[in-house]
């Protein structure tokens, strides 16, 4: 049987943070936490080895598949910064004025966060738990 990988789990997420070697990661880190944290109202915990999530929801596929994760959440790669958000055509319409940033299927990546505008950050962050919520309605 398959097992998710990325679980909550008891890791410091300030220890995790304290972890990252470069030294402007480390604080975009700590100003995404207080971001994170003042958007969604929840206490950060770590999920796997890396990713820094806030709340979490049951989801569950047609196929049967189903788990945990959170609701939103980040990760201080080595390469760029993960923002998890969810997808829709709102999260396409707050990233055209979001500032520098890549993206893939759920992640929209960012080298650091002087390339972003905030106030579109902390939007994007409500749609995602706006838009889970809706989806999962037990989020």
């Amino acid at each position: 049987m398959y097992e998710l990988k990325t679980k909550e789990t008891d890791v410091s997420v300030i220890e995790f943070i304290e972890s990252v070697d470069h030294p402007k990661k480390r604080e975009d880190a700590y100003r995404l936490l207080d971001i994170f944290t003042e958007v969604t109202g929840y206490e950060a915990k770590m999920w796997g080895p890396s990713i820094i999530g806030f709340g979490k929801y049951h989801y569950k596929y047609q196929t049967g598949h189903e788990g945990d994760a959170p609701l939103a959440a980040y990760s201080p790669r080595k390469a760029k910064i993960s923002l998890y958000f969810a997808p829709g055509d709102e999260r396409e319409q707050l990233l055209q004025q979001f500032g520098k940033h890549t993206t893939g299927k759920a992640c929209v990546y960012i080298n650091k966060l002087a390339d972003v505008n905030e106030d579109i950050l902390k939007a994007l962050i409500q749609q995602t738990i706006d838009f889970l919520r809706k989806t999962y309605p037990d989020a």
